[in-house]
């Protein structure tokens, strides 16, 4: 056996542990023997190519995440409104029914769509108030962009303020009436 078909041989024999079904794959110039190897078929090289394939492919969100706080309000409008559709149909049952509970039931779910009603403007109120806050980056007349320019010059002038203070301590001017040391 020479170098090149002991280098053969052992490419066959990583390609077979790699694909997993203890089969050697036909070497282009090796006599093919009958009946030990199967042919590969499409389907088998396609299910190969699918096992390689990736889980998921991440796309672009459409559209921006919303921020926590409106995240918070939408959520609690949503189990509000949940909450208030169980009651309205639990209230319609025992109306059908007849029963005593009907009244009690009609009476809360009237009141359960009233907190709908401001789980849903409070998530909207949320929204507007982010908004005005954090700042809408395309509307040049924005409120916030304002308010973050001042407190950034706070900052900075709080920052220079400390600075000014250290270097004061650090000269040795901070309460020493002499500089003598005996």
């Amino acid at each position: 056996m020479g170098t090149a078909e002991r280098q053969e041989a052992l490419e066959d024999g990583v390609a077979a542990r790699s694909t997993g079904d203890g089969e050697a794959p036909a070497r282009s110039g090796a006599p093919k023997a009958a009946g030990f190897e199967r042919p590969r078929t499409a389907r088998a090289k396609a299910e190969q190519q699918e096992y390689y394939r990736p889980l998921w492919i991440e796309e672009p969100a459409r559209r921006r995440r919303l921020p926590d706080p409106v995240r918070t309000a939408a959520v609690r409008a949503v189990l509000i409104i949940a909450v208030t559709l169980i009651q309205a149909t639990v209230a319609f049952l025992c109306t059908m029914a007849g029963s005593w509970l009907a009244f009690p039931m009609v009476i809360s779910s009237v009141v359960s769509t009233v907190v709908a009603t401001w789980g849903a403007l409070d998530v909207w109120v949320t929204r507007q108030m982010w908004n005005q806050r954090n700042g809408v980056v395309s509307e040049p007349s924005s409120t916030a962009r304002a308010l973050r320019r001042e407190r950034r010059r706070a900052q900075r002038q709080a920052k220079a303020t400390r600075r000014a203070q250290e270097r004061i301590a650090r000269k040795g001017g901070a309460g020493q009436l002499s500089q003598s040391h005996t």
